[in-house]
This record gives structure tokens, C-alpha cells and sequence, in this order.
């Protein structure tokens, strides 16, 4: 199933007003191991001080009928990854009748930081990821998930009424990316605010983000970020990262963007070099056996001023 470049970029342009172009740089690296994230599109330019991020379905959601979302490691090596000992545990940081929010320590993990974590008065350290979960009238769904030691996000829609669930599938990084054997985000604090579905988010470097959860439905997540002051623009103040093995073997397999010097164009994920946009859409518009219904993710609304409700 394919879609003209208007209907799959719909969503990325409706109802934006003059918003500014940032470049998208790929830096991925083909791989074997369907479990490695070696996509990496990296955005960076004028400084850019509020933006949107919107998980929306893939195109042939409508016709899954059974999911596909067991890891494969086949021609994996992770031997050499970094690796901390930490006591797992898990913990329910918030519940009411409409969310919650339980956080988890893993046995490992490739970075040693402990952030800070707080939930009204509850302040708790050293989670490795947080997930927000809709509760829904017949089941809990998770909707965003972050890892706050190496700054990784992963959203999704609610899903459709033909599927109980949907997989995750690509990540996204936002505020001041580094680089130490991958990219990563590094975050001294978290704090979420149930109310409005915000987390306010301190960096290592004293700067500051918000990220609020706009939408969630079973159409798109729609995100809002802030970023006080702006990354500066030689360095990426967001990313993409996921998974290409091939196209039948994807999290994510095409880019697409528009509103830039040079037009809209199209591309493979992985090899496209750079593009200048306005907005961006990554994602399959062909099934693929490695987590078939996860999301694709658009990148939009960047503007160089903090928008209403949305600002640090």
C-alpha cells in the first residue's frame, strides 16, 4: 500500500504557521541485528526552542490482523556493550482512574547514572524506565515510555479497535545529544505532573525541556517539547533512532519530508545524506515481520519561541 506524499504527510503540515527548517543528517550504518538501533537522524540548526513529535500508525494498520513483535536476535553480538550491575525493582510512581505511571530498575544497563525522579513528593533514583500507561475500560495500555539514564523515548498511539495492543518500535532523543559509543541525552532530573501529562526534564548541563502529552488516541500521540535555552545549533537538539535490517525487516524504512529550500523528497532511511524541512515523516509503507504495527513518527511545528502551555 502506498501514499501520495500530501496524504502520508497530512498530519506534519495541517495547520502549521510559518514554521522554521531544521536539517535532518543521517548518520545510520547498515546492520544485520534486527535488535540494534542503528538509525540515527540527527536535527540540528537555527536554535529551535519548541517543536512537536506525533506517533501515528503505519499506513496498513488497518490490515493486521495478528502482530509481530518478538525480538530477533539472529546475527546479534552485544558482548561488548557496556554493562552495570544495579538490584532490580519495580514501583508504582502514580495511579488514578485514568493513568499510571510505574517505574523500574533493571539488573543492567549500559550507563551507571541515577537520575532523579519525582512524582509530586515522591522523589525516587536510579530508574531505568518509566512507563505512562492509559487506562482504558477493558485493559491497561501503555502509551510513552523513557529511559531517564540515556534521555531514550518511545511513543505510540492507542491502538485500533481491530488490536488489544501495538508495538513499540523507533526512539527519539530530545535536548542536548552527546555521543559515547551512541547517542544518549544526559538527564540529571524528571519530574511528571499528572494532571497535564507534563515531564519537566533538568539536562546535565543546567538547561532545561518540557515534554507534554498533547493527544492520545487511537488515531495519533502527539507531543509537545520545549527547550530553554535552545541546544545550540552546531550541536542536535533531537533524534531519531531505530532499526533497519531491510525493507521486510524494519522499524523504520523510509524518510519523507517537505517544506524545505528544495522542495519535498523522499528517501531511504538510511543513505539520504541530509535534508533541509519544515516537517518529516519516518516510517513503512510496506509490512515488516520485525515489530509490524509500530509507529511511524513525524517531526514537526519547530519554532525558535517556547509555545503556550508548553514552556520550561
Amino acid at each position: 500500500m502506498l501514499l501520495g506524499m500530501s496524504g502520508w504527510l497530512a498530519a506534519a503540515a495541517d495547520g502549521l504557521a510559518a514554521p522554521l527548517e531544521v536539517e535532518f543528517v543521517d548518520a545510520s550504518r547498515p546492520t544485520r541485528c534486527a535488535e540494534e538501533d542503528n538509525v540515527y537522524v540527527k536535527l540540528v540548526g537555527a536554535p529551535v526552542a519548541s517543536f512537536r513529535i506525533t506517533a501515528e500508525h503505519p499506513p496498513y494498520i488497518a490490515d493486521v490482523r495478528t502482530d509481530s513483535t518478538a525480538p530477533d536476535f539472529t546475527d546479534c553480538d552485544m558482548s561488548s556493550d557496556p554493562s552495570f550491575a544495579f538490584t532490580p525493582r519495580s514501583t508504582v510512581l502514580h495511579e488514578d482512574a485514568s493513568i499510571r505511571l510505574v517505574g523500574h530498575v533493571f539488573a543492567t544497563n549500559w550507563r551507571p547514572e541515577s537520575v532523579e525522579f519525582r512524582v509530586g513528593e515522591r522523589v525516587e533514583r536510579g530508574l531505568h524506565l518509566v512507563q505512562l500507561i492509559r487506562r482504558l475500560p477493558a485493559r491497561d495500555v501503555e502509551m510513552l515510555v523513557v529511559y531517564p539514564a540515556d534521555g531514550y523515548w518511545r511513543p505510540k498511539p492507542l491502538p485500533p479497535g481491530s488490536l488489544p495492543d501495538t508495538a513499540y518500535g523507533s526512539s527519539f532523543l530530545i535536548g542536548p545529544v552527546e555521543e559515547d559509543g551512541r547517542p544518549f541525552v544526559a538527564i540529571r532530573s524528571l519530574t511528571f505532573e499528572p494532571a497535564t501529562l507534563t515531564f519537566r526534564l533538568v539536562f546535565r548541563d543546567g538547561s532545561r525541556g518540557v515534554l507534554s502529552v498533547d493527544e492520545a488516541s487511537a488515531e495519533r500521540l502527539a507531543l509537545s517539547i520545549a527547550l530553554d535555552p535552545p541546544v545550540a545549533p552546531d550541536r542536535p537538539f533531537a533524534a531519531l533512532r531505530s532499526m533497519f535490517v531491510a525493507t521486510a525487516q524494519a522499524d523504520v524504512a523510509l524518510a519523507r519530508w517537505e517544506g524545505g529550500a528544495r522542495g519535498p523528497g523522499q528517501a531511504p532511511v538510511i543513505g539520504f545524506g541530509s535534508a533541509g524541512a519544515r516537517s518529516a515523516r519516518f516510517g513503512r509503507v510496506e509490512p515488516s515481520r520485525h515489530n509490524l504495527s509500530a509507529p511511524d513518527l513525524v517531526f514537526d511545528a519547530f519554532s525558535s519561541a517556547g509555545e503556550a502551555g508548553v514552556r520550561p
